[in-house]
């Protein structure tokens, strides 16, 4: 590289046009890409909902509760439940996720979806128990693993239309009919008594609110993908450049020393 720049000092502006191009073809590819977007952002609603247990025998710790939703957290609260004593969920139609690392550090941090080298732990089944062993006991569990936990999710389409379409029909296809039944029960199953303990049932469900199509700011992204590609090309021409002017350098000092040197004697 070094003698082939100090021979042809032309290769130098060829390597730096070359770049420069580049870079404008690039930074047009990406200004293009932001402008015409082929994904949407679609918005849910993402409130939690305290809902209203029925209870058939006011004495026994058996509830019942209907939802028809798109749901996915339901969270069950138990507070001064007889320690050993076990909560069980059912469900009628909608199979669930339980882990006991649900809601550990955060939703956010695991949620039966991401973080495979967790996942394991989420077991689907129609119904989850817990034991109990305070006096408060939360059971968490995770309903529909397509919606978006926090309420914005992206989708690709072809226009604005379709994107609304796959949308409706994805809160659609997660909203069922389901039956919740809880009751704790003792060592033998047994439905224990209702007298001094208390209990909560909270879901989240989903409701389409609006799709629009996902943008960015085509001169910002612009600019940084302009200062990205410079910078990239500035390494990549640093050390040509460098070898370059070094053997330009040697090259010079080379003769300074030759007509420096008295020619030998004869």
């Amino acid at each position: 590289m070094k003698k082939a720049l100090s021979r042809n000092p032309n290769m130098l502006r060829t390597m730096i046009g070359l770049g420069l191009v580049l870079i404008l073809v690039l930074s047009y590819a990406v200004y293009s890409n932001t402008i015409d977007s082929e994904y949407y952002r679609y918005d849910t609603s993402n409130g939690g909902e305290i809902l209203v247990l029925t209870q058939p025998d006011e004495n026994l710790s058996a509830w019942q509760v209907t939802t028809n939703a798109a749901l996915t957290w339901v969270n069950v609260t138990v507070l001064d439940a007889p320690i050993g004593s076990q909560l069980v969920i059912y469900s009628s139609s909608s199979i669930w996720y339980h882990s006991p690392l649900l809601g550990l550090d955060g939703d956010s941090a695991f949620n039966c979806k991401e973080y495979s080298d967790v996942s394991e732990s989420c077991i689907a089944a129609y119904t989850h128990s817990m034991d109990i062993v305070s006096t408060e006991t939360v059971l968490r569990g995770r309903v529909s693993l397509e919606l978006p936990i926090e309420g914005v999710g992206f989708l690709q389409a072809d226009d604005i239309v379709s994107a609304e379409e796959r949308a409706e029909f994805l809160i659609s296809s997660q909203t069922k009919l389901t039956t919740w039944e809880i009751t704790i029960v003792d060592d033998d199953d047994e439905v224990i008594s209702s007298v001094g303990l208390h209990l909560q049932m909270t879901v989240t469900s989903h409701n389409l609110i609006e799709v629009t199509e996902f943008s960015l700011d085509p001169v910002t992204e612009a600019f940084y993908g302009v200062a990205t590609l410079i910078g990239c090309f500035s390494l990549l021409l640093v050390l040509p450049m460098i070898a370059y002017f070094a053997g330009v350098y040697k090259s010079q000092r080379d003769e300074s020393l030759r007509s420096q040197t008295p020619p030998p004697s004869v």
